[in-house]
């Protein structure tokens, strides 16, 4: 497969199966709402460098980004929303990235077909603690695996044998 085609693929279910758009989408409305609320008690303060909507944004990134370069709010009420912003931006935005890295990885361990292998191999590596009645369930579950599987073998190889 191209590198193109993989990276497409990648995106696609990075978007599709992880929480991305929806924490990045909570994110920058946060964002847009703690800025204006700092830019409302701040833009009134006299001597304060966030004079602006516009500066009240990028105190906003600056701030929970932890480069430790916004300029530090005034007021009292200024402090507590930076606080908070602080600290509610920096949980979603890394919590993002830890929860979609997450998300894409455990995707492949959480399909149907890998949790029936992982049962019937936790089953087996049990078999001494299994009541007769788990094991006959067992029994019946396995031959009815193996059963559809042939079936789907012998339609495979009738597909193969068709012009």
């Amino acid at each position: 497969m191209p590198r193109r085609a993989r990276l497409q693929r990648f995106f696609r279910d990075v978007l599709e199966h992880t929480p991305f758009l929806v924490l990045l989408l909570l994110l920058v409305v946060l964002w847009l709402l703690f800025a204006a609320a700092l830019y409302q008690v701040e833009g009134r303060q006299a001597g304060s460098l966030i004079d602006s909507y516009g500066d009240a944004l990028y105190w906003g990134v600056a701030a929970f980004s932890t480069a430790g370069i916004a300029a530090m709010p005034l007021s009292g009420a200024g402090k507590l929303i930076g606080g908070v912003w602080i600290v509610l931006g920096s949980v979603l935005f890394f919590g993002t990235i830890v929860a979609t890295v997450t998300a894409y990885f455990m995707r492949a361990l959480n399909r149907p077909v890998r949790r029936i292998i992982d049962t019937i191999e936790d089953n087996l590596e049990h078999l001494d603690d299994l009541s007769i009645g788990e094991l006959d369930l067992l029994k019946e579950t396995t031959d009815g695996l193996i059963e559809h599987m042939e079936q789907i073998k012998a339609a495979q190889a009738d597909r193969r044998e068709q012009p």
